[in-house]
């Protein structure tokens, strides 16, 4: 399938899709909590539904109807291996988890998670007396992780990805013997792991910060609670952006005050010269006079895609830096994203972290792949908004990943956009 986008004017509201962060991080804590957790308004995409799937080889009992039930606190051996499909915060979690208990896991996904690092996190669990190593003998899964992990203290890269900070603060919390975790270079992408401490704490566990990394205190026991997941600023960027460029949207039900890295993008936006407002959880986005920045992505390297695409239609240089990590997501986003915008006319040049981009831009439409990557998809969609004539995008129900109605959301706004064979 392939999406087929026309320029378009966009304009009305969308309720904001759940967060994917959150979603994950309470499936995998009420597994670990003795007792039934109640999850309102999951995510229900691709990646939180693999590591649903992972909670229940590890033996979450779930019952999932409009509210997702999960009984946790007996972890038990899987019978099969866990598939982590194209889901890199599902890997590495499960990871975590496997290292608790006392048999053999393996772990794996699809070809692309098959090619993104794991052996930061390989290392970081050997030093806890856990084995952990790749298939291959090459960093990559498939993993064979068993436990038990009673380990006091290991090190770990801070700059590849804070899911593996995330893995080992959420499964130390569940030995029973304290844990140090010191980080060898500085911590990118740290709203992520300030999500994985909130989420911990109101599960009933801590985990503090240190001048080198973190301190895990042993004999907890995380507690089973309800949970309503919030909006997701991540998937939120699309429609917002959308306002930004052609119109005018509101996205519903986000949090102001959340702890989401992706929260930037609104900074970004008004740094930018879009207009935005908040009514108390909605916010608006309209179209202004963008002016090109210099703008810092080292904590919200996923809003990369969407973020270049607005520089190409504001005025002057823009450069986006310090998002070299962006490289080892489900692509490479640098590469994608700027091959992408160059097939649509951009002037962008791309550099070792970042690019620079020379606007604005009149982008025409062209034929371009999203190599599968869901947040490359979605915002060659948004640039297609702008652009003359029609763009078709490759593997266009890849958005399902994290936003499952991307499609039928900004079509509600305006949008000409469909799949087509």
């Amino acid at each position: 399938m392939r999406v087929k986008v026309c320029g378009s004017r966009t304009e009305g509201q969308v309720l904001a899709s759940p967060s994917k962060s959150y979603t994950h991080r309470a499936m995998t804590l009420a597994l670990l909590a003795e007792g039934l957790s109640v999850l309102r308004r999951p995510l229900r995409g691709a990646d939180t539904l693999a590591t649903l799937d992972a909670v229940r080889s590890f033996g979450g009992i779930m019952k999932d109807e409009d509210e997702l039930s999960i009984e946790g606190g007996h972890l038990r051996c899987p019978d099969d291996v866990i598939d982590a499909k194209n889901s890199g915060t599902t890997i590495r979690l499960m990871a975590g988890i496997a290292s608790l208990i006392p048999c053999a896991t393996v772990l794996t996904g699809d070809e692309s998670i098959r090619r993104r690092p794991m052996q930061p996190l390989i290392e970081a669990l050997t030093m806890m007396d856990v084995r952990c190593e790749s298939t291959r003998g090459n960093g990559l899964a498939p993993l064979i992780v068993k436990g038990p992990n009673k380990g006091k203290e290991t090190s770990i890269r801070g700059d590849v990805s804070s899911q593996f900070i995330s893995s080992l603060l959420i499964s130390s919390a569940a030995k029973d013997v304290d844990t140090t975790i010191r980080l060898t270079t500085p911590l990118k992408s740290r709203p992520y792991v300030d999500i994985t401490m909130e989420m911990m704490s109101l599960f009933g566990a801590k985990a503090e910060s240190t001048t080198d990394g973190f301190f895990v205190p042993g004999g907890q026991r995380y507690r089973p609670r309800d949970y309503t997941v919030p909006g997701d600023f991540s998937s939120a960027a699309f429609p917002l952006a959308a306002g930004a460029l052609t119109g005018e949207v509101t996205v519903r039900n986000l949090d102001p005050n959340d702890r989401q890295g992706d929260r930037r993008f609104l900074d970004i936006l008004q740094e930018l010269g879009a207009e935005v407002r908040w009514n108390k959880g909605d916010l608006r986005c309209a179209r202004g006079q963008l002016i090109g920045r210099e703008i810092d992505l080292g904590d919200a390297p996923d809003l990369f895609p969407m973020v270049a695409v607005l520089c190409t239609q504001a005025e002057g240089e823009s450069r986006i830096f310090n998002a070299e990590h962006v490289r080892l997501k489900e692509s490479d986003r640098i590469s994608a994203t700027t091959t992408f915008l160059k097939a649509m006319g951009a002037d962008v040049v791309e550099k070792e972290d970042g690019c620079v981009i020379r606007g604005r831009t009149a982008l025409k439409g062209a034929t371009v792949s999203s190599l599968k990557d869901h947040r490359i998809l979605m915002a060659a969609a948004v640039a297609a908004l702008v652009a003359e004539g029609d763009t078709l995008i490759s593997d266009g129900d890849c958005h399902c990943i994290s936003y499952p109605d991307f499609v039928k959301d900004m079509r509600s706004l305006g949008a000409k956009m469909e799949m087509i064979s």
